[in-house]
């Protein structure tokens, strides 16, 4: 199964291929790919431990922000999620103070289908369309719904003071 698909256009950034077997008679053909906005891999030689790069999506008020995104493995995967937190700081009622993501699709609405491109994408969709329902981030929800202006002036300020400057991580 392959986890992600190259165009000619991302060529480029596909440096070699690595068949893992993360279960037994769970195999994963895995290529490194720059896909669309986002970069993904395993940390050196670590099938567990993998980092992402997300770029702010252009419709949103982290727009030009490099966002490090780091993704734990259990040893039962794909039967269990995996563990995905942002190691730049973010301003969203999704995302609190740690990382951590408030995502249906990371707990209870978890399944073995879904591919790490699928995570990484539903994301960018999150960071886009924030779910102030379900907040990490109650305050931060309040401002989302009662004060869109200056919850996205401050998710901007945040993104130019944290996830600016920073080269994306492509392997």
């Amino acid at each position: 199964m392959i986890l992600m698909f190259a165009t000619d256009v991302f060529m480029k950034c596909i440096q070699k291929y690595i068949f893992i077997s993360m279960l037994p008679q769970v195999c994963i053909f895995f290529s490194y790919v720059e896909y669309f906005t986002m970069y993904v891999g395993p940390v050196a030689e670590d099938m567990f431990h993998w980092q992402a790069t997300i770029m702010g999506p252009s419709d949103s008020p982290f727009a030009g922000g490099v966002f490090l995104v780091t993704i734990h493995f259990p040893p039962d995967y794909p039967f269990k999620p995996p563990k995905v937190s942002f190691r730049t700081k973010v301003f969203h009622p999704n995302i609190n103070s740690n990382g951590s993501i408030c995502l249906d699709i990371l707990k209870e609405q978890w399944s073995p289908a879904l591919t790490i491109s699928k995570v990484l994408l539903s994301i960018c969709s999150l960071l886009t369309d924030p779910n102030p329902d379900d907040p990490l981030v109650p305050e931060i929800a309040h401002m989302y719904k009662t004060d869109r202006a200056k919850y996205e002036s401050t998710a901007r300020s945040w993104t130019q003071k944290y996830a600016m400057g920073s080269k994306p991580f492509c392997i």
